[in-house]
């Protein structure tokens, strides 16, 4: 008998009205919301134009949607392609499933367009909205616990997560405790947002390297909370392949922090070209050429006058 758990919710859907309100739907606009409010924030402190990060959201975030599904719906294909399954649950995206991996490549890709368009170097728009997206992951992910899914290994501990029969695995279709693995990654990703500001802030990160610093610590947290869940998933050498994912892109994370750390060691001065904020002085033109003394220029400018004839020379060719 467990003496403490945490409970879950009897269904995700809460209804105002005729209005559904789907739990999983509701975190992941919270969490979008979270993020972009903290990186316009974060914006503006580095001297960029505020409402540039929900203009260049526009584009980001529909993408990373599409992207974070087409990743759960290609590495989970038997869910909706195989004998039994409707593939019209692909597109139900309020059911649950969206790839982290795949919502973060697709969001860079819809942000990179924004960027252009805006003539903004995305690696100074990455550092400025690392830790909100770790913010909004840390939000989203209790859309899992609507749902109930994405749990861990069976456990009687005081903060085991109770899922109902009807979402159970088959194998233990009769224990109803579980780690709440939704909740350790949750947590997880608040200390890798405090992380990224205390780093930002000490070490004054840019070009890039804030959301790297991001990406490098949620792997490490994402690789061993991957390695407790008990849902079905593809394994290549007996690792999940979220697992093998978190590694690459771990190394990819690391290796581009010291690189591009050694190449362009500090923060950029200008993050959004063309703006200047209020009580601050524009940069002076590299090209400007000083002006030259007046006296310089006065002189320069008069013509020389002919040399008065020597006056003998003169009076002795006077006839």
């Amino acid at each position: 008998m467990e003496l403490a758990f945490i409970p879950s919710p009897s269904h995700g859907v809460v209804h105002l009205g005729p209005i559904p309100l789907r739990g999983y739907a509701f975190c992941i606009i919270i969490g979008v919301f979270v993020a972009v409010w903290l990186g316009g924030k974060r914006w503006v402190a580095r001297g960029g134009r505020p409402g540039t990060v929900a203009d260049i959201a526009v584009w980001a975030v529909p993408f990373g949607l599409v992207g974070g599904r087409l990743y759960h719906v290609i590495t989970d294909y038997e869910l909706y392609f195989t004998d039994g399954k409707d593939w019209v649950d692909a597109f139900k995206i309020w059911q649950g499933g969206l790839g982290i991996w795949g919502a973060i490549a697709f969001g860079a890709l819809g942000a990179w367009i924004g960027c252009r368009r805006r003539g903004i170097a995305l690696p100074a728009y990455a550092d400025a909205i690392a830790p909100g997206i770790a913010f909004a992951q840390a939000v989203g992910r209790w859309g899992n616990w609507f749902n109930q899914e994405l749990y861990g290994r069976p456990t009687d501990l005081p903060w085991a997560l109770k899922i109902d029969a009807a979402h159970r695995p088959e194998a233990t279709p009769d224990i109803a405790t579980y780690h709440p693995t939704f909740l350790y990654e949750s947590l997880w990703c608040v200390g890798v947002a405090l992380l990224v500001l205390w780093a930002d802030r000490r070490f004054r990160l840019g070009h890039g390297r804030a959301f790297a610093l991001y990406v490098a610590a949620y792997t490490v947290g994402r690789f061993w909370i991957e390695h407790m869940r008990v849902d079905y998933a593809h394994r290549i050498l007996g690792m999940r392949l979220n697992d093998w994912t978190a590694i690459v892109v771990f190394v990819a994370a690391v290796v581009y922090f010291v690189l591009v750390g050694r190449k362009r060691p500090g923060r950029e001065e200008v993050v959004e070209p063309g703006y200047v904020p209020d009580g601050a002085e524009p940069p002076a033109a590299e090209d400007a050429e000083e002006p030259e003394p007046e006296s310089a220029t006065k002189a320069d400018s008069e013509p020389e006058s002919a040399p008065e004839p020597d006056s003998e020379e003169a009076s002795s060719k006077t006839p």
